[in-house]
């Protein structure tokens, strides 16, 4: 990590104002938050400044009220269920610059914490407005970011603040920049990737640049029918982009010029109905029904996935195989994942996975704890797959 600075190098940092840029875009229904996981991956960053006597002033979005104060994406409700998460209190301030802010950080003691109300509310903030970054960086003596899933955006409180103060990557950043240099920056060879999803026009970005960079790529999910549409394949009534075709091919082509194996479906599992249960069939991707559509890759699949999963040293993952969400369509990915992390168990793999599908996936596989690591980034993981600068990161270079 010498090519960023971390809390390693933020010392004698007692009664400073930390300013903290965290993800606590938490889902909720109904009122209540449903997943806590973005709130206890910044935990430890969070405790650590404030039992070396930081005042940790917590800088977040939540929701896109688009410039404007909306009720109902106040974090003032997400301040209590941080203060259950860290065990400590946790005080709120109604704005985030001005003076009420202000006031609420005077009021600090060494190891408070304060989570100032929602960033998006000034039209400033996205806009990365440098008076609105400056009204920002007035709160605090030091800017720590620890919001990697906020880092594909050039925002006052991602981008802008590191301009304005001393600039360290927090415990969650640091972890996560670790991964993704294992996984793409410097991996150990050969690299696998795996990338399944619906559509490919939301990741033909992502497939060029990872052709140039892996050993092989494996294609799954409703994408891998617009490859299969590409070789002359009828998929029948499977999700197919048939008017990307080209785009498939002109992939392949440089796959092949860059010397990396292009993975496809060999077997289908396939249905005539979308829904748990359903009538299927294993057949050939030669022989899928016309009536039928591919929901799951078949065992013969899933035999040459796993079989670069062993040979590789790296593995990338993006999107599941098939339509994991309902059974029998989850066989490919639990299998496949579960082989991942096993051969990561070992010390033999390392492995790495983000996106909203993937990490429910790995969940349902019951493996997320299992793999080198997991990112919960989203969009900024999958700009990061694309090559793909990210602001809040680019800033936080020595």
């Amino acid at each position: 990590m010498t090519q960023f600075k971390t809390l390693d190098d933020l010392t004698d940092i007692a009664g400073k104002r930390v300013l903290l840029r965290v993800d606590l875009n938490v889902p909720v229904s109904d009122g209540a938050v449903t997943d806590t996981t973005r709130v206890e991956r910044v935990a430890p960053t969070i405790m650590e400044l404030s039992r070396k006597g930081a005042r940790v002033v917590l800088l977040a979005h939540f929701g896109r009220p688009k410039g404007a104060a909306v009720a109902s994406m106040s974090l003032g409700p997400i301040a209590g269920v941080v203060e259950d998460v860290l065990d400590h209190r946790v005080h709120f301030a109604a704005d985030c610059v001005g003076e009420v802010a202000r006031d609420a950080i005077n009021a600090m003691v060494d190891g408070d914490i304060l989570l100032l109300e929602n960033t998006r509310f000034h039209p400033g903030e996205e806009r990365n407005d440098p008076d609105f970054a400056t009204a920002l960086a007035k709160n605090g003596d030091v800017f720590v970011n620890d919001a990697f899933s906020a880092a594909h955006r050039a925002h006052a409180s991602t981008e802008g603040l590191a301009r304005h103060l001393p600039a360290y990557a927090g415990r969650t950043m640091q972890a996560e920049l670790q991964a993704l240099e294992k996984g793409l920056g410097n991996p150990a060879r050969p690299v696998a990737a795996i990338v399944g999803g619906a559509k490919v026009s939301t990741k033909i970005e992502l497939l060029r640049n990872l052709v140039e960079q892996v050993d092989a790529l494996v294609i799954g999910g409703g994408m891998a029918n617009t490859f299969l549409a590409a070789r002359g394949v009828n998929v029948g009534k499977s999700l197919c982009e048939h008017d990307l075709v080209a785009t498939a091919r002109d992939i392949e082509t440089l796959a092949a010029k860059s010397d990396c194996a292009l993975v496809l479906p060999i077997d289908a599992v396939v249905a005539r109905e979308f829904k748990a249960g359903a009538d299927n069939e294993t057949v050939h991707v030669e022989d899928i029904p016309t009536d039928a559509m591919m929901l799951d890759v078949g065992p013969k699949s899933v035999e040459a996935i796993n079989a670069w999963i062993t040979k590789a040293d790296t593995l990338v993952w993006n999107g599941p195989l098939g339509a994991f969400e309902i059974a029998p369509f989850d066989v490919a990915t639990v299998s496949a994942a579960r082989h991942a992390a096993r051969r990561t168990r070992e010390g033999l793999l390392v492995s790495v996975a983000g996106g909203g599908d993937t990490v429910a996936a790995l969940n349902h596989a019951g493996v997320s704890d299992s793999f080198t690591y997991v990112s919960t980034a989203g969009g900024a993981f999958l700009e990061w797959m694309e090559g793909k600068p990210l602001p809040g990161v680019d800033v936080l270079k020595r």
